[in-house]
């Protein structure tokens, strides 16, 4: 059977080996996850002084942790002496011990080997027996420094902080188109974690077009019917998506009870916005929730997805309070969307599957295929 060649209307994806081999998912580890601003948390996560989090990000350990001054702070979690794990309950509750070490008394965190202390910020506060040993200097052994960034309420690292590219230039884009919803001010009123077999590039690319909505997301297109219309190539996300009349958020009626968040414009009151912050960040956002979802990308072919439903104080204070609306509408959505990247997955394993192709009506996925090359300079792994 022929094979199409040069088509006009068509272009080539990212070769199949990009999505399916561990040589690939080690060069996004080493060329995108630990280069690039990652999505690590929401900042109320970490809620006063001391609180932490122990987080794996792209095959690292790493301590965030926020400081007695609020600001947020991580490192590596290794100490600077012998490299013990500073923090590692786990451990200790492996082998039924209980180790004077980790984040202590909300301000300070101890290394577990031979009690190196350091500041939260990270500054390295006393050694043992080395305080007046002849040219030890403590400043010379700070905890090896990760980037920390926020925005909207998320917090960013980078594991490599000297070469990290400019996070206001990262997230301009995104800022400007939802400058009017208070997410910084949000709260997790529900969160759902799916573990789904497919390569994180796919599950992006997926977010990113909506040719597939009226075969994959009938109930979906019923809120939104203009996802339907030519594979939703005229769809203008700038100005928002609007609803079928009478409807105003994504849930199955198309309603809530919930007030719109405060400061939006009247478009806003009844259109859906949605966002993508590479490399791990999909932004689903209504008048009175935002749908939040942070891929953990953990194999070639394994993602794990946290989904966070975000509402506004003032309405999850409320005694009648139920997110139910929102979160089993996104929820039905949400398996339609992993079901189907699986399938991608699987599929293009099969032996004659090379590359697949965008049409025109998919130009928004071929964002995927340009930010990938710009981070691995063509290279193809494979």
């Amino acid at each position: 059977m022929s094979q199409p060649h040069g088509d006009a209307t068509m272009e080539r994806s990212l070769d199949s080996a990009a999505y399916l081999t561990p040589e690939a998912f080690a060069l996004d580890k080493e060329t995108i996850f630990t280069r690039e601003w990652f999505c690590a948390a929401r900042e109320e996560d970490l809620p006063e002084a001391g609180s932490h989090l122990v987080l794996e990000v792209a095959g690292e350990n790493i301590l965030l942790v926020r400081g007695r001054d609020g600001a947020l702070h991580a490192h590596y979690n290794v100490c600077r002496h012998r490299g013990a794990r500073l923090c590692d309950a786990g451990n200790d509750a492996r082998w039924g011990v209980t180790l004077d070490a980790g984040v202590i008394a909300r301000n300070m965190i101890r290394c577990p080997y031979h009690g190196w202390s350091y500041g939260l910020d990270g500054r390295l506060l006393a050694a043992p027996h080395l305080q007046d040993a002849p040219g030890f200097n403590k400043a010379d052994y700070p905890l090896y420094p990760v980037g920390v960034a926020t925005w909207g309420g998320f917090v960013f690292v980078n594991l490599k902080p000297a070469t990290a590219p400019d996070f206001p230039a990262c997230v301009a884009t995104a800022s400007r188109r939802l400058a009017n919803y208070p997410l910084a001010d949000l709260r997790t009123g529900h969160t759902i974690r799916y573990e789904v077999a497919a390569n994180w590039k796919i599950v992006l690319e997926n977010y990113n077009e909506c040719y597939h909505c009226p075969a994959v997301h009938p109930e979906l297109c019923d809120v939104v019917p203009a996802f339907r219309e030519r594979g939703g190539i005229d769809l203008d996300w700038e100005a928002g998506i609007p609803h079928r009349a009478g409807a105003v958020t994504y849930t199955a009626s198309g309603t809530t009870t919930r007030a719109p968040f405060p400061g939006l414009s009247e478009e806003e009151k009844v259109r859906h916005k949605g966002e993508l912050l590479y490399p791990n960040v999909m932004l689903s956002v209504s008048m009175d929730h935002a749908a939040a979802f942070v891929l953990w990308p953990t194999a070639a072919d394994r993602t794990v997805i946290e989904c966070r439903f975000l509402f506004h104080p003032d309405e999850m204070a409320r005694a009648d309070f139920d997110p139910a609306d929102a979160v089993d509408f996104w929820d039905l959505v949400n398996r339609q969307d992993w079901a189907v990247c699986e399938r991608v997955q699987s599929g293009i394993a099969a032996g004659v599957h090379t590359h697949g192709y965008y049409s025109p009506i998919e130009d928004y996925s071929l964002d995927i295929r340009r930010y990938v090359a710009d981070r691995q300079g063509g290279h193809r792994p494979g």
